[in-house]
């Protein structure tokens, strides 16, 4: 979940919406089902891959017990303990737990794995519009405002590119 939440700059509704077959193994690719239903493709990295070959086999583990039939490929691909479809709370709880027990100080949700995500692409020298595509954002000023960028950071890029600064 963490993986995925950092790797895709997903949305918490999102994650908790991904299906099965929304997940290519092999391309490294998820299809995303965003806001006012519209659809986006987004890769993932190799350490969420690693992550998500570790989880489907817990997964199925998690629903041999539950007497499960009709699987298909429709199904939820996060899943209780119950083997129904994970919620956005049950990930907020499962982010609050993590970080407790690894010491992170202060309130970490899922929105900031998508605002990590989208800032450590951009200080990696990513385009604004590559970025506003993978979060899915229908215009650039959104995009912009998202990624509260400091004034030292605009005025550092500033001054190393612009040819009269």
């Amino acid at each position: 979940i963490l993986e995925l939440l950092y790797s895709c700059g997903i949305r918490v509704s999102e994650l908790v919406g991904i299906n099965l077959s929304d997940i290519d193994m092999n391309n490294q690719l998820v299809k995303i089902h965003g806001k006012g239903n519209k659809e986006r493709i987004v890769p993932f990295g190799n350490h969420a891959k690693k992550a998500l070959e570790r989880y489907l086999l817990f997964r199925a583990e998690l629903l041999k017990g539950k007497n499960k039939t009709n699987l298909t490929l429709e199904q939820p691909l996060f899943l209780n303990k119950n083997g129904t479809r994970l919620t956005a709370r049950s990930v907020r709880r499962i982010i609050k737990y993590v970080t407790q027990i690894v010491g992170i100080p202060g309130k970490v949700s899922p929105h900031t794995f998508r605002h990590s995500f989208a800032t450590h692409l951009l200080e990696a020298g990513a385009d604004l519009k590559s970025i506003q595509e993978l979060l899915g954002h229908e215009s650039l000023s959104t995009t912009q405002k998202y990624l509260h960028l400091g004034i030292e950071k605009i005025m550092k890029v500033y001054k190393k590119y612009h040819p009269r600064a």
